[in-house]
């Protein structure tokens, strides 16, 4: 199978086109190597991918012209590339043109492609709004432009399914954690404070918040079930992650427990927008995907700390 893997390296896309490259897969990887955290990281990451002889094309969706630009003999396509996240730096015009514009571009290319068996749209909890605990039919309440232009993008995508058009999917990922985490999120955060001495910004009542925090392994074990299951998931909405919650605290913890220190805290005023409970309902999941994530947090927390302590340390 020929794959196209797009925000092949961020986080989740680079080991997910490391992942099909080792099922015996042909993956091209894409990414726009956009300035919003450390190019170092991405390059580490594109190295990774480059060793495993994964190509990565740098290309913008917002403005390339994709159907001259990537293989017309693709057959499948994993679309991670978006603006991520919950930040004050990303304006309004970032969401969108990143997570609609760039989806609607890469959709316009997909329908050119004579032999495409799926279009997998990578989405988020956060389109479930400040509570993510409910099966796929319940009706969306996002609550951050982040979230609402995933479910546009999410929306567009499905929008080919219903029309026949094109077989598409979209799955929606629960507090994804491990190497290759970004900088400013939690995990990788809290292991940087540790180690440097610095403290953690911790956002006002955020201790308290639960999440269904799901080690990147297990994500995508559920992101590559996909394939072969084409009439199985065209059209679906599948939920991706842990049944199982903890408090933000109990992340905390974890991580001081693996260092062997305590993480000095700085408490800063919450976040607008920020979820106060994930909690994955997989139920659909397991029944079309054979579905079971079974990695404990303190030992997902072990490998995300070895993984910085090699690269960064």
């Amino acid at each position: 199978m020929k794959i196209l893997v797009t925000g092949a390296v961020g986080f989740i896309g680079s080991h997910t086109a490391e992942r099909l490259k080792q099922l015996g897969h042909e993956v091209v990887g894409l990414d726009n190597f956009s300035p919003y955290y450390s190019e170092e990281l991405k390059k580490l990451n594109e190295s990774a991918l480059k060793n495993q002889g994964i190509e990565v094309l740098k290309i913008d969706l917002r403005t390339a012209d994709l159907i001259n630009e990537l293989p017309q003999d693709i057959q499948y396509i994993f679309h991670f590339a978006a603006q991520p996240g919950i930040s004050a730096s990303s304006s309004f015009e970032d969401y969108f043109s990143n997570n609609i514009i760039a989806t609607k571009n890469l959709i316009d290319y997909a329908l050119q492609l004579k032999g495409l068996k799926l279009f997998v749209n990578i989405g988020t909890s956060s389109i479930y709004g400040l509570e993510a605990t409910f099966p796929e039919d319940v009706a969306p309440k996002p609550a951050s432009h982040y979230g609402v232009t995933k479910l546009a993008a999410e929306q567009l995508v499905l929008q080919k399914s219903r029309e026949k058009q094109m077989p598409a999917c979209s799955l929606r990922l629960y507090s994804v954690f491990g190497p290759r985490e970004r900088p400013e999120k939690m995990y990788t955060k809290l292991i940087a404070c540790g180690f440097n001495d610095e403290a953690f910004p911790l956002y006002e009542g955020s201790a308290k918040h639960l999440r269904s925090f799901t080690y990147v392994d297990d994500i995508v074990d559920g992101i590559v079930s996909v394939i072969g299951k084409e009439t199985l998931v065209n059209g679906e909405v599948i939920n991706l992650g842990t049944e199982i919650e903890h408090t933000t605290q109990e992340g905390i913890d974890a991580v001081e427990e693996v260092m062997g220190m305590t993480i000095k805290m700085d408490h800063v005023a919450a976040r607008a927008g920020d979820q106060w409970r994930t909690k994955a309902n997989i139920d659909k999941a397991r029944k079309l995907l054979d579905y079971n994530p079974g990695t404990s947090l303190v030992d997902g927390v072990k490998k995300q700390v070895a993984w910085y302590k090699e690269n960064f340390l």
